[in-house]
Parts: structure tokens; sequence; C-alpha cells
């Protein structure tokens, strides 16, 4: 029968092995964890700056569409400035 010292022994390094293959599964979990968080991370930074340009393109957009609108009433406003002095009669059409 073994003796009460190796007993301990053998029990001290049965834990020490069950320890070490725990400590062992809880680093894999962490580094899956920790690429999870770093991957959602990356995510967040993206969907932030593809809001901020979308932000940036919809400025654009509306400065783009204002200057449309101004162009489209100044060549309204030419156009009828035109008309007008284009039709004027002259005294030798009257005759």
């Amino acid at each position: 029968m073994a003796s009460r010292a190796e007993r301990f022994k053998k029990a001290a390094v049965k834990a020490a092995k069950t320890a070490q293959k725990w400590a062992a599964t809880a680093a894999r979990e962490a580094d899956r964890l920790l690429k999870e968080a770093q991957k959602r991370a990356a995510t967040e930074q993206r969907q932030m700056r593809i809001k901020a340009a979308l932000r940036r393109t919809g400025k654009v957009l509306k400065a783009v569409g204002r200057a449309a609108i101004v162009a489209g009433i100044a060549a309204g406003i030419a156009s009828a400035r035109a008309e007008n002095r284009g039709r004027k009669v002259t005294r030798k059409a009257k005759r």
C-alpha cells in the first residue's frame, strides 16, 4: 500500500495536470473572445466610416441639388429675357 506522502504527491500531480488542462482551455477561450471583440470593433469602426462617408455624400448631393435648382432658375430667367429681346418688332418689319 502506498504511503501517505505518495498518495499526497499523486493527488497533487493529478490536480496540477487538471489545472494545466483547464488553464489551456481558458487560454483558448480567451483568445477566441479577443478575436471576436477585435472583429466587432473593426466592424463598428467600418460602420462609422461608412456612415460618415454617406453623410458627406449627402451634403455634397444637397449642394449639387441646390446648385442645379439655381442654375435652372437662372437659365429660365435668361431664356425669358432673350425671348423678350428677340420679339421686338423693328420699323422695317411693320411696313
